[in-house]
């Protein structure tokens, strides 16, 4: 048996042809402002409150097990330095890549595909507008920036929910915590957070219009959009994540 490779090389192709019309479109003036604070708050409508159930039990099971490690260890007092690390190098960039791809992605391509089976995104092809430029890359942007807020808002829940956790329910020294943060974490690690935040927010967002303007069919084919938009999003910002993560250890290290 054959298998022909021909059209998942062609896809591949033609996401990074999207891609690269996207990067072109935000040059062209001009910029869907409107579009893009509708969108902005959109996404942010669909993410706040996941970003909370998310962010709340992950800092609650980082906080835990790190701080019965470092009791073992008679280190309580560094208990601080390994939940604000755990925060902010991973359980932010994880929880952002849940909502973004989870939430505000699979949002992004139920619209567009809606408008895409509509034969809107046709008509307007017709009337001489430019999709990219009008739809994805407000979009686009969009998604980027509402993830970096994302990862911002869930490393500050993080360092603060470690803190009562650890605090008041496993009996670490307030002071000890406090004087811990900035250890093992600095200013370099928060850019590299939010370096991988941006990156997913726009992954997603790129995987997300691809898939909504090459749906065909009814609107069974919308849902069958909406979930590859999940499947792919996670294993390509997953390994995004892998990779970010080594050249962000590689690029702190000592």
């Amino acid at each position: 048996m054959r298998v022909d490779i021909a059209t998942p090389l062609r896809l591949i192709g033609d996401f990074f042809a999207l891609a690269a019309d996207t990067a072109r479109g935000l040059f062209v003036l001009p910029f869907q402002w409107r579009e893009f604070v509708d969108q902005s708050w959109f996404i942010v409508r669909v993410s706040l409150v996941p970003t909370f159930l998310v962010a709340l039990p992950l800092t609650a099971l980082v906080s835990f097990t790190l701080n019965i490690l470092t009791s073992e260890f008679g280190a309580s007092d560094t208990s601080g330095a390994g939940a604000t690390l755990g925060s902010v190098t991973q359980v932010g960039p994880i929880v952002t890549v849940l909502i973004v791809a989870g939430a505000g992605a699979t949002a992004i391509c139920a619209d567009l595909g809606s408008r895409t089976i509509r034969e809107e995104i046709d008509a307007m092809e017709v009337l001489g507008i430019d999709p990219v430029h009008r739809l994805i890359v407000p979009r686009v942007l969009a998604s980027t920036t509402v993830a970096l807020l994302l990862n911002a808002l869930v490393c500050a829940i993080g360092i603060i929910g470690g803190f009562f956790f650890s605090v008041f329910l496993q009996n670490v020294t307030p002071g000890a915590f406090v004087a811990g943060i900035p250890l093992l974490t600095g200013l370099p690690e928060l850019l590299i957070s939010e370096i991988k935040a941006g990156a997913f927010g726009l992954i997603a967002a790129l995987v997300a219009c691809y898939r909504g303007l090459s749906v065909r069919g009814g609107p069974k084919s919308v849902g069958q959009a909406v979930n590859e938009t999940v499947v792919y999003s996670f294993m390509a910002l997953f390994v995004v994540n892998v990779v970010l993560t080594a050249i962000g250890v590689k690029a702190t290290a000592g």
